[in-house]
């Protein structure tokens, strides 16, 4: 399953800047998702993170990752923020940085469900770039009503 730039901004509530999915390239509804993100140069973090030394922040890499967790809570209770639903990032556990990401990459978002009990959802996530880790962490995120 494929899911365009359309169709993600049915199943997320962000929107510029802060929507950090651009394509999702596979699909298993209660099973995994692979999402990317591409970065530019003309991206607004960039300008300061770091002057000279152009770096994607590892916030942003945590986000993004959430972010396509997001993408694969709703499509597998088949909801959308329109029917009053968001996902609240909760916590995240063994979270870690491999290598940084920086203009021209293509960031791989991996999430895979672990578990959910209670609207509480556990993923495995990870990003990678060329196959290369970046980061990885476990992620707890809240279905709530908006």
């Amino acid at each position: 399953m494929l899911m365009d730039i359309d169709g993600i901004r049915e199943h997320l509530p962000h929107r510029y800047p802060f929507l950090l999915v651009d394509r999702v390239v596979e699909l298993v509804p209660g099973e995994s998702i692979v999402a990317y993100k591409n970065l530019s140069i003309n991206e607004e973090f960039f300008q300061g993170h770091f002057p000279g030394k152009a770096v994607f922040p590892g916030v942003l890499i945590l986000e993004a990752m959430a972010q396509a967790a997001g993408i694969l809570g709703f499509k597998s209770q088949d909801k959308t923020p329109a029917d009053g639903s968001i996902y609240y990032f909760v916590g995240a556990d063994d979270l870690r940085f491999k290598r940084p990401c920086v203009p021209g990459d293509q960031v791989y978002l991996h999430a895979k469900i672990l578990g959910d009990r209670r609207g509480i959802w556990k993923f495995a996530v990870r990003a990678e770039v060329g196959g290369e880790l970046c980061a990885s962490a476990t992620i707890l995120c809240a279905d709530r009503k908006a």
